[in-house]
């Protein structure tokens, strides 16, 4: 199956101590090159995150950055420290005693006291593990965005592969009349030296010209390449494709070399032209492939 590189993800999860998110994106890369962002207090979590990373991603590189945001729930709730009040009120008291004319304390200024108000510490050990959940649920996500945009890529490529197919067909079917103008244009060459040659010697120039410049085996060869592609494409292994690809477009690059190398006419030349481009243009997109 055919997935790209480039993508993006993002999932949250509320619950009462606030929201969690996490927001992964990624773009293509040789091999898997994560980049974690993770809060001062969660870095704990970073092992665990590379490991799912690694367990559903083969390729490209892939920021992933993790937040935590209060959200109003019971934890965000401020508590009295009573132990701390009690000690604030024995001290007032004995301090009260000695001074007989100070103003009653005001509660707002009890409170103000460092201390008394306390808000409840975060559970980090069920945050991190609520957050390595949510993040299997973020790169699922993401892995469906990449098959989507894999299925794009896909298209395109086999637009070209049918294209790439058809000048092949047409080479092929004007081999016989290049070899026969071939023929000609030697025969014409010895009349204007006023050459005689006897027909075995005609026929050892034919053979000579005939070796340079067939090509039925890069034509052969283009063939397989080009079948073995839509092979790949058309699969529905899971496993990645993106470097076998990439090892085709070469192959098909080399053979497309060698036609424009052997070319007696400018047709062939052209045909072989037209194939580099749209291996080229190919090539382009396979680097976006996993």
């Amino acid at each position: 199956m055919i997935k790209s590189m480039t993508a993006y993800a993002r999932e949250e999860l509320k619950r009462d101590y606030g929201v969690i998110s996490w927001e992964l994106r990624s773009v293509n890369h040789r091999y898997l090159e994560p980049f974690i962002r993770l809060p001062e207090n969660y870095r704990a979590m970073e092992p665990g995150v590379r490991e799912s990373l690694k367990h559903m991603l083969s390729r490209g590189k892939v920021e992933c950055a993790f937040s935590v945001a209060s959200g109003g729930g019971q934890s965000d709730k401020l508590i009295v420290d009573k132990n701390a009040v009690q000690q604030l009120a024995a001290l007032c008291a004995d301090v009260g005693v000695a001074f007989k004319d100070l103003s009653d304390i005001s509660p707002l200024e009890v409170l103000k006291w460092p201390g008394v108000l306390d808000t409840p510490t975060p559970d980090v050990e069920k945050i991190s593990q609520d957050g390595l959940e949510l993040l299997v649920k973020t790169i699922n996500e993401l892995v469906v965005t990449r098959e989507r945009e894999g299925a794009k890529l896909r298209e395109a490529l086999e637009e070209r592969l049918i294209a790439m197919h058809e000048i092949v067909g047409q080479v092929r079917q004007r081999m016989p009349d290049i070899l026969a103008a071939v023929r000609a244009r030697l025969l014409s060459r010895f009349e204007e030296l006023s050459v005689q040659i006897d027909n075995d010697r005609l026929e050892q120039e034919m053979i000579v010209l005939t070796q340079k410049s067939d090509v039925e085996e890069e034509l052969k060869r283009l063939e397989m390449h080009i079948s073995e592609v839509q092979r790949i494409l058309a699969s529905d292994d899971d496993k990645p494709t993106g470097r076998q690809l990439d090892f085709l477009m070469q192959e098909l690059n080399r053979e497309a070399n060698t036609l424009c190398s052997k070319s007696m006419d400018g047709d062939t030349t052209k045909a072989g032209i037209d194939l580099k481009v749209y291996i080229e243009q190919m090539r382009e997109q396979i680097q976006n492939i996993e």
